[in-house]
This record gives C-alpha cells, structure tokens and sequence, in this order.
C-alpha cells in the first residue's frame, strides 16, 4: 500500500499557477481598455502559445508520445480542449468588458462550488461522489463572490453585471471540466503524459476554435494592433504555458482524490487578492468596497479551510 501523500506540494503549486492566471485578467482588462478586439485577444494568446509548448515538449522527448495519444483518439483532444481552452478563455476575455480585473477574478471563483458537483457526470467510481466538506467550503466561496459583486455594484446589479456573471460562470465550469475529462480519458487509456505533454495536446486540439475566431476578427477589424499582440504574448507566456503547466501538475498529483483536486482547484481564489493589487497599481482600478472587501475575506477563508480540510485526506499518487 502507497503511503498516504500530503496535499501540500500541490497546494502550494496550484498557488503559483494562480499567480501566473493573474496577469489574464490584468492584461485582458487592458487590452478592453485600449480598443484591442475580443477574438484577437483570444485567439492569439493560443497562436502564441503553440510553438512554445510545442520546442518545451520537443526539448524533453515527449512529443512522439503525445502525437501518438493524439492520433489514437483526436476527438477527446479536440472536444476537451475545446471545452477546457476554448469555452474558458472565449468567454472569460468576453466579460472583461464588464467590470476591472479583481472582479472578474472573483467571480471566476465559482469554479470551487462547480468542480465538485461536476463528478457525478465525469466518473463511475468512487470519485464521483460529491464531498460535502468541498461543497460546503466551496459555497462559502460562492457566497463571497456574491457579496463581491453585489459590493461593487452597491447591491443594485444591472443586467450587464448578471450577463458578465453567466459568462463567467461558464467559464469557471469549462476549464475544470475540460481538464479532469481528459485525465480520465488519459487513465482509461493506461497513458502518463506529464503536464506540458497535456497542455500542448489540449491547445492543438483548441486550434480550430481559434483559427475560426481568428478569422471574424479580422474580417471584423483587420490584423490586431502591436500592443495587443504584445500584451497577448504576455497572457500566453505567463498564464498559458507557465500558470496552465504548473496547474496541470497540480491537479495531476491528487487527481484520484475528490477532496484534494477540489483544494488545488480552490487555490485559483487567490487570483482575486492578485488581480486587486495588480489592478489598483497598474491600471489605475479603485479599490472594492467595504462590502466588496467582504465578500473577498470570505473567499479567503474558504480557500484556507478548503486546504485544512484535504490535510487529512489519503492522497493516491497518480505517478511514481
């Protein structure tokens, strides 16, 4: 019998991807800010992404392995990442229009409440009961960004905040579900493909999403300025490859775990305090208010619970 992992190390990696997110936010918001359009935004983050991921896998060896995943079964990558790439960053960069950065980031935390629930419909095994500890720790999350949002709008949200909070939601609950579908599709399969090995597969498989997106921008507005395509390069460096990797590994080393991937996943909520110090400092964003600052303080201590509670859970290693 393996010995019983702490969850700890991939807690404190799930902090450093958020750290790494972060800067999809603060420059998303920017890039609103400035005129650049939403499907240059979104599909130049992957055009840039792609041949990085492609040498940093290729430096490793793991590119024969991944090509031969990929052509045993195209449609899981294609479908999942899609879903997990796709759905995520198209309707995340859309609702940056509605609100700066730290709230945004915010209100993605809902993903903490729609990860655990999402396991009754991803397996059929003892992982697909729901934890009621993640659940009850990822509501008080969900009760936060409620307060968050009703702060901000001083409890009066119009129907532009309720259509940018739809848009986040589904994001929250693409990126999760994308991610874990194709662990388990890799696990089925007997495959251990490590986290830049995923990442590649999952934006090649995203690739026709943003090469049509692609093409209504440009039909819409031309070739994207410099700027953006400078500030995207900077979403797809720091948040794609770096903040996407380091999750990935994350989530690899609890995946059989219900309540230790919900805590790596609720690591994500910290993305708030960073898009709110990054926000206020460089793009001029007020400071939430006293309900805001609330409803940020319940995410917090949600997060803090959240890793107390996977402290004693027995962790089953995925490698090694």
């Amino acid at each position: 019998m393996k010995k019983p992992l702490s969850a700890l190390p991939a807690i404190l990696l799930g902090l450093g991807s958020a750290l790494f997110f972060t800067m999809t936010y603060v420059l998303n918001r920017n890039m609103v800010a400035t005129g650049g359009f939403w499907a240059w935004t979104t599909s130049l983050r992957y055009f840039i992404m792609l041949p990085v991921l492609f040498v940093l896998v290729a430096m490793r060896g793991g590119w024969p392995a991944l090509w031969a995943a990929m052509k045993r079964h195209p449609w899981e990558w294609i479908v999942w990442g899609t879903v997990s790439f796709g759905v995520f960053y198209t309707f995340l960069t859309l609702a940056a229009d509605h609100g700066p950065s730290w709230l945004i980031a915010g209100t993605f935390q809902v993903s903490a409440i729609a990860c655990p629930l999402l396991s009754p419909f991803i397996y059929t095994d003892e992982r697909r009961r729901i934890p009621l500890e993640a659940v009850g720790m990822g509501s008080l999350i969900l009760l936060g960004v409620l307060v968050l949002q009703l702060g901000h709008f001083d409890l009066a949200m119009p129907a532009s905040a309720w259509l940018a909070l739809l848009l986040v939601f589904i994001s929250a609950v693409a990126y999760p579900l994308g991610n874990r579908r194709l662990m388990l599709h890799l696990e089925r399969e007997g495959l251990h493909l490590d986290a830049g090995q995923r990442v590649l597969g999952m934006t090649l498989g995203s690739m026709p999403l943003w090469l049509v997106e692609a093409s209504y921008g440009y039909a819409r507005v031309g070739w994207p300025p410099a700027t953006q395509v400078l500030q995207s390069a900077g979403v797809a460096i720091l948040a794609g490859v770096i903040g996407t990797t380091l999750f990935f590994r994350a989530t690899q080393l609890v995946a059989n775990n219900p309540v230790g991937l919900a805590a790596v996943e609720a690591t994500q909520s910290t993305e708030l305090l960073f898009a709110l110090v990054l926000g206020v400092l460089f793009l001029d964003e007020s400071w939430p208010t006293p309900i805001s600052l609330t409803g940020a303080l319940l995410i917090v201590v949600g997060l803090v619970i959240y890793s107390r509670i996977s402290q004693s859970a027995e962790l089953a290693p995925v490698e090694g």
